[in-house]
């Protein structure tokens, strides 16, 4: 497979809030004393507070003017936890591989369709790992109301976080 036969996707509208239900099933897998990078958060994220409660957050976000495809935080990290944009997935995990360190990213099933949703982690000599859910997450826009229909599922795809390559947990709705 050639990585120029794969083209970066563009979207408008990737600003989807992921609700503090989708964030609980990750937080068992960060190691006690790990500092997590969130690069798509602001401080008032449910990755960031939820994350907070039990180990140090670093956040960014494009609207700080802090690329993630650009910038680095200049504290030091032990993992990568966030919700990316859905649309430019090749650049991101590109990105997030390019670190080195575990990883656990929130992003649609539907990537598993695109052959580089596998390239990306073949090419970087890592294994993809998927946290896989009972039920479809209802992502939330900038005013905290619900996006309306879901029309697809999504996973964290990691990398060095879980302990084996798929897990599976239901999702608590709250």
């Amino acid at each position: 497979m050639d990585s120029q036969d794969i083209l970066y996707s563009k979207g408008k509208n990737d600003e989807c809030l992921t609700p503090a239900y989708a964030v609980t099933p990750i937080l068992k897998y960060i190691k006690p004393g790990w500092t997590v990078w969130c690069p798509f958060d602001t401080e008032n994220s449910q990755f960031c507070w939820k994350i907070a409660r039990t180990n140090p957050v670093i956040h960014s976000h494009i609207s700080m003017g802090l690329d993630f495809l650009t910038c680095t935080p200049p504290e030091k990290f032990d993992c990568i936890i966030s919700n990316p944009p859905f649309t430019n997935k090749r650049a991101f995990f590109e990105r997030v591989l390019s670190f080195g360190k575990p990883f656990a990213l929130l992003m649609s099933n539907t990537w598993l369709n695109d052959k580089y949703s596998k390239w990306v982690f073949y090419e970087a000599g890592r294994q993809m790992q998927l946290l896989m859910f009972d039920k479809r997450i209802e992502f939330l826009q900038d005013d905290g109301k619900r996006k309306g229909k879901i029309t697809f599922s999504s996973s964290y795809f990691c990398c060095d976080m879980l302990p084996r390559d798929i897990v599976i947990e239901e999702l608590e709705v709250e």
